[in-house]
């Protein structure tokens, strides 16, 4: 029993209202403001703090006084690492039982990136609520597939789709689709007149590349050096349909997730080319939850859903030309 909450070495006079009072005044620096964050009186923000510095036996907060701002000291940030964690595992338990008791009634947080928003999002939510209407389903769009798995292990998301290929503890997920990279290149691109592309052609070639902590821009960083070429990268874009566009208008070429190639947009018309058999890269876009949380009848058919919808994805055939010349779907 010595790891239960009986352990005597447990600082027991903490409370959760401590914990917010410390965050409260990490985040404003001021014993008043954290006072009208939390909608208390600054003597009873200060007699929580007190109360929980006592209570784990360190001091906390600098108090320089004056109109000078407060401080956390070492212990003080220390123990607002845990805080932030216990606030958020507080925050999935309330989750939990609120699922719990609306039962198929009530809201389903569900976290996602923009190929997924594009291809995959649309028409699963449009089926989910034909068979569960009386769901809310709270959607949340973040640039990188880690923050959102970050989000499901904090509790603050329900399901997220994602395309890192982890399932690692304590996340569970289920693949949904297999996503080629492709290369896209101006339709009259020389390098286009080729039904492949080896890497080892773009040493020097002008590049339109995603963000640099991008997890698909990792993995084209990563196949581009072991071809042992260097790319000109003249410019960067978060946006699917904005890199195509460049590259349509002659700027540059493009490695990306086929799932990511925007069909019969007419000003973005590219030649779009499988990479060499022996340089084929591919992403796992899947849909994770936390496995030691309550997994409501609703999730489950959510999940169930967008396995579904993946099924009857069509990729189109490559190459293809992005326009009404060449254009093939499966």
């Amino acid at each position: 029993m010595t790891d239960s909450i009986t352990n005597r070495d447990l600082p027991l006079g903490v409370e959760v209202r401590h914990l917010a009072a410390l965050e409260a005044i990490a985040l404003t620096s001021s014993f008043s403001q954290a006072a009208v964050l939390l909608g208390y009186a600054q003597s009873a923000v200060s007699q929580q703090i007190a109360t929980l510095e006592r209570a784990v036996g360190h001091k906390l907060v600098e108090r320089p006084g004056g109109p000078r701002p407060v401080s956390l000291t070492s212990a003080g940030e220390v123990l607002l690492r845990h805080a932030t964690h216990i606030t958020a595992r507080l925050g999935a338990a309330k989750a939990d039982l609120d699922a719990l008791a609306a039962g198929d009634a009530g809201a389903l947080r569900v976290g996602t990136f923009q190929s997924a928003s594009a291809r995959l999002l649309p028409p699963t939510l449009s089926r989910f609520r034909d068979n569960w209407p009386r769901i809310t389903v709270e959607l949340r769009n973040e640039r990188r597939s880690a923050d959102l798995e970050e989000l499901v292990r904090a509790g603050q998301l329900d399901l997220a789709f994602t395309d890192t290929g982890l399932f690692a503890a304590p996340l569970k997920g289920a693949e949904l689709i297999v996503d080629p990279y492709v290369v896209m290149l101006p339709p009259n691109d020389p390098l286009a007149e080729a039904d492949e592309l080896d890497l080892g052609r773009l040493d020097g070639v002008r590049m339109i590349s995603g963000s640099a902590d991008d997890t698909c821009e990792a993995r084209v960083f990563s196949a581009i050096e072991r071809a042992g070429v260097r790319p000109q990268t003249i410019f960067r874009s978060d946006d699917n349909l904005t890199t195509q566009r460049l590259v349509a208008s002659g700027m540059g070429i493009a490695i990306v997730p086929l799932l990511a190639v925007e069909l019969f947009v007419p000003d973005a018309a590219v030649t779009v080319l499988p990479l060499a058999p022996n340089q084929r890269l591919s992403r796992s876009i899947g849909i994770v939850w936390h496995e030691d949380r309550y997994h409501s009848r609703a999730a489950e058919a959510f999940v169930e859903t967008a396995i579904d919808v993946a099924g009857g994805i069509g990729l189109p055939h490559i190459p293809v030309i992005t326009s009404r010349q060449r254009s093939v779907l499966v």
